[in-house]
């Protein structure tokens, strides 16, 4: 059987191989993208029914096409942003491969370049990007035994109030996924309790200006002069409901049980840490120093912005931030199911490199790994805060796409 060959082997067809395909494209340098399934299969299939974009269309899209049928204000549903997806594939004329599963990428002895095996045969190139994202294995405390009778589920597999068991939830994470599950769980009828830890809670808008704008104005993309950056923080801003700021006192007020941080099950009872003031508190504290920022911008650069003070007032503390409840009894709480709002973990097993940390985390900057040839793209903080964002990986893909082509360069050079 014959080996193709090309020279860059992009592995993933999201928002990050896509945009991978452009640059390199638009650079005249061949490549190939694989994608196990559908282009963009994750906001398809293993995302909830009701999911939104995280920022508006204005916002959350690649420069060369903009939504030809959804405002620039809208948070588009996620079915429209597997399309936009699609549409800008076809309209790159990406060289994409569905179905096609990368089973393993390693370096060739002695010569140039990897030797990929997939499902559909065999490839060779002399780079491989690996645009497959962060959000590649579910990952929960597997601390509730099958045998409590209890229905356990990640994020990644709910789509609907409809899917669980009768009864209460107890939804463990307070990020943008866990906070919208949260409310639309009550909203349907649901009684609720989300478990909160440390978390950054911005405003979702303020004086007439969407978050995204604010970090863009604020030069919060980068973080330049910014105080170092708690680690495992969950980012609670979303586009549900047509975007509005995600505040934990509202959700409370409107009927969710607010617990701390779940620490650990042992014959029925659910233990929380003792967390729960402190990081609202925190999450609070945040939010106002946005404000605050927003404010001073805006009085430094003489904007004429409506006054918002309304966003300055808190509501008034629930009962179950005056007296957390540490502890419960999930039966006597009536809850059946446990959905897991928890994250991630990647899976690069399938890499035969020394490139990875001893977590199998890529040892990289802005990308470009330990090992010459590999690249990675669409990691959260891969070039800075943007790289989450669409439009960020979108840039952080051109970088990459440079690199390769100055690379080809010095492989071309011959001495006169």
């Amino acid at each position: 059987m014959s080996i193709e060959k090309t020279n860059t082997l992009v592995i993933g067809a999201g928002q990050a191989g896509i945009a991978m395909s452009e640059h390199l494209g638009a650079m005249g340098i061949p490549h190939i993208v694989l994608e196990r399934k559908r282009i963009a299969e994750r906001w398809r299939s293993e995302r909830w029914d009701s999911l939104v974009a995280n920022g508006p269309a204005w916002h959350d899209r690649f420069p060369g096409l903009k939504f030809d049928d959804v405002g620039p204000d809208v948070f588009p549903a996620k079915e429209r942003m597997a399309r936009y997806f699609e549409d800008y594939a076809k309209l790159i004329k990406a060289p994409v491969r569905t179905g096609v599963e990368v089973l393993r990428v390693k370096r060739n002895d002695k010569r140039p370049g990897f030797t990929i095996t997939t499902s559909d045969g065999t490839i060779e190139a002399l780079h491989v990007v690996a645009a497959t994202g962060p959000f590649q294995v579910p990952s929960y405390p597997r601390i509730v035994p099958d045998s409590a009778g209890i229905q356990q589920l990640h994020s990644s597999s709910y789509k609907n109030p409809g899917q669980l068991a009768d009864g209460a939830v107890l939804v463990v994470g307070a990020g943008a996924s866990g906070s919208q599950i949260a409310e639309e769980l009550r909203q349907a009828g649901r009684k609720v309790y989300l478990s909160v830890g440390e978390h950054y809670r911005p405003p979702r808008s303020y004086r007439d200006r969407d978050y995204c704008w604010w970090l863009g104005a604020l030069g919060m993309w980068d973080e330049v002069k910014k105080k170092p950056k708690r680690e495992h923080v969950a980012f609670a801003v979303s586009g549900y409901d047509s975007g509005k700021t995600i505040d934990f006192r509202r959700l409370a007020h409107e009927g969710i049980e607010l617990v701390g941080i779940t620490k650990s099950y042992e014959d029925g009872v659910m233990r929380f840490e003792d967390n729960l003031v402190r990081d609202v508190k925190q999450g609070d504290d945040d939010y106002f120093e946005v404000l605050r920022e927003a404010d001073a911008y805006i009085e430094q650069n003489s904007l004429d912005l409506p006054p918002e003070p309304d966003a300055w007032k808190l509501l008034d503390d629930p009962e179950c931030l005056k007296h957390p409840i540490l502890q419960l009894d999930l039966a006597k709480a009536g809850i059946k199911t446990i959905l897991w709002a928890t994250g991630f973990k990647v899976d690069f097993s399938w890499i035969e490199a020394d490139t990875f940390d001893n977590k199998g985390y890529p040892i990289h900057k802005r990308g470009i790994s330990a090992e010459k040839g590999i690249y990675f793209l669409g990691l959260p903080n891969l070039t800075n805060r943007s790289s989450s964002f669409i439009w960020g990986v979108w840039h952080d893909a051109r970088y990459i796409a440079d690199h390769i082509g100055i690379h080809l360069d010095y492989l071309s050079y011959k001495k006169e």
